[in-house]
Order: structure tokens, then sequence, then C-alpha cells
């Protein structure tokens, strides 16, 4: 075919495809203004409705199923941060820091399973589930459009039935344009009439396998989800059992040396002597029973044991005896806050006698 005579069908074709259109949009406005009567089918309207719901139901449960698929996905890599979070800050020496870790790379391990069974067993069967709904709204497209054409040739065939003066060769001709617009529209509609049914059946086993498929992957999950956080709290439990015990492994520092540099042990004189004897500089007066003499900090210390005494600049320190004489070190003092009456050791020269 020359490339002449090819434009040409081509411009035929358009020009059909063109009146077609046209014919169809004629005689649609011609039904919807009731100047000519439609074809009707009511038990195709009942499957149309109810495969229009159907469509609505599967788009809707597909948004939520893989808004819920990225929820889980969040929460995974949420959870991995704060286990490996708490890993890293639970100290080693602590009481189950081994069985820290394993559990949270069982956690891990179960949010990786079920995010990977609902993508899997639950999102790609709805992905297939919801994917005949396209084509199968092609198809009944298809089928209203053949419908007006059997219905435009129908009234073209009852208008020149009822002419008397009618071209009998071109009534024939209508009359065979109506009968086979009339076939395409019957094995159209006839197919619809089986496959809309059935679609509309099949959503009943595809939610049941679908959301037991959900259902038995989060009942797994939050079953061994469940055993992990045990095993976590039993590990939490037992340090803070030996935190109250007071068992639980601490790293030992020395005590600092007291600070020996002029300034200081100018302030201080011979505050390093037995606490029988209060230093030069100390008054005796009027003291509280109990209390040896006074000392006021010089310097801030910030206690390192349990047994210090913390204070800043300023602080009234209220000197007394060791409770165990035995226990007394040289350069440390034992003495109570006179602001809150907490007791503790601190070092002399971070204070001066008053």
């Amino acid at each position: 075919m020359s490339y002449l005579a090819s434009n040409m069908a081509d411009t035929r074709n358009i020009s059909n495809l063109v009146i077609k259109h046209a014919g169809r949009a004629k005689e649609k406005i011609l039904q919807n203004l009731g100047k000519a009567d439609k074809t009707t089918d009511e038990i195709f309207e009942e499957h149309l409705q109810n495969f229009n719901t159907q469509q609505v139901n599967a788009t809707r449960l597909h948004k939520d199923i893989n808004n819920y698929l990225r929820c889980i996905r969040a929460m995974q890599t949420a959870s991995k941060n704060l286990m490996e979070t708490l890993s890293d800050i639970y100290e080693k020496e602590w009481v189950g820091q081994d069985m820290l870790y394993v559990q949270a790379q069982n956690h891990e391990m179960l949010w990786a399973d079920v995010a990977h069974k609902l993508s899997d067993q639950v999102v790609i069967p709805l992905n297939t589930y919801q994917a005949q709904f396209p084509e199968m709204r092609k198809k009944i497209d298809k089928r209203g459009r053949k419908l007006i054409d059997f219905d435009k040739e129908r009234h073209a065939v009852q208008q020149m039935q009822n002419n008397p003066n009618r071209n009998e060769a071109k009534f024939i001709k209508v009359k065979e344009q109506m009968e086979n617009a009339k076939r395409t529209y019957e094995v159209l509609n006839s197919e619809l009439h089986d496959e809309l049914p059935a679609l509309h059946d099949s959503r009943i086993l595809f939610l049941v396998t679908n959301m037991q498929t959900l259902f038995a992957a989060e009942e797994v999950f939050h079953s061994e989800t469940s055993k992990v956080f045990s095993e976590l709290e039993a590990v939490v439990d037992k340090l803070a059992k030996e935190v109250q015990k007071g068992t639980l492994p601490r790293k030992t520092f020395p005590r600092p040396a007291p600070i020996t540099n002029n300034s200081i042990n100018h302030h201080n004189g011979s505050q390093n002597s037995t606490l029988n004897h209060p230093p030069k500089g100390a008054s005796t007066d009027n003291l509280p029973p109990g209390v040896l003499y006074k000392v006021k900090a010089t310097y801030k210390y910030q206690a390192e044991d349990m047994d210090e005494l913390a204070f800043e600049v300023g602080e009234i320190i209220n000197v007394v005896e060791y409770d165990d004489p035995e226990e007394q070190e040289e350069g440390w003092l034992m003495g109570m806050k006179e602001s809150t009456g907490q007791k503790g050791l601190f070092p002399a020269n971070f204070t001066k006698p008053i």
C-alpha cells in the first residue's frame, strides 16, 4: 500500500471513529431526555452495584494495609535504634548485659519476620486481587458502549420500519447492522453476567485467607515479643535487686590525694593533725554537741563515692568525730553540712577553719 493510500485509510478510520462516537453521544442524549427508549437489565445493574462496592472496599483495604506495613517498618527501625542505645549504655559489669544484647537481636528478627510475612503473604495477594478491577471496569465500559450502539441501530430500524416509502435495500442493511450490534452486545453482556457474580463471590475467600495470614503473623509476633520483654524485665529486676542489696559490682577509684599547693596549705595550716586537736584558727566556742569545730568550703568538691560529702564554695561544715576511729584517713575529715545535715567524708584542704 502506498503512503498516500495508507494516509487515506487512516483518515477514513478516524472519520468512522468520530462518526461512531458522535452517534453514541446523540443516542445517549436522546435516552437521557426520554426521547429514546433504553435497553435495561436489572440483574446486570445489581451485579454492577456489587462490583462498585467491592472495588471501593478493595481500594480502601489496599491503602490501609500498605499504610499499616509502612508503620511496622518504621517501628522496626525505631525498635532497633532503641535496643542499640539500651545495649550501649547498659554497662558490661551489670548483671544480664549479655542477655540484653541477645534479646535485642531476637526482637529485631521478630520485627523483620512480621514485616516480611505481611509484605509477601498479605500485600502481594492483595495487589493481585485489586488488579482485577481495572480490567473488569474496562469490560463494563465496553459493554455500555456496545449497548448504546445496539439501541442506536434498533431505533434506526424502528424509524425505517414505520416509513412506507423506505428503501428496502437500505432497510435490510440497517437491520443487519442492528443484528451485528446486538450480537456484540449480547456476547459481552453474557460474559459479564458470569464474571461479575464470580468476582463478587471471590471476595469472601480472599478476605478470609488474607486476614487469617495477617492475624496469624501478628499473633506469632506478639507472642514471641512478649517472651523477649519478659526476659528483659527479668534482667532489669536482677539489676534492681543487686542495687538494693549493694552487691552490684562497682568501679573503684582511689580517693584523690589532698591538694598540696602552697595557697591551699596556707589557708589550712595544721588541719591534717588529729581531730582531737582543732587546727589553728578554729573556734571552739558555742559549738553544738558533738561538733569539734567548723570549716568553710574554699573550693567546690564533687563526691566520688557514696560515703563522701559534696559541697559548694562558701558552705559551712561541722567537723565531727569518725564513727570508727580506725577508719580515719590522713587529710580527710568527717563532717555534717549545716544547710542539710548530710554527713560524709571530705578532703580537709578544700576548706578552711572558722
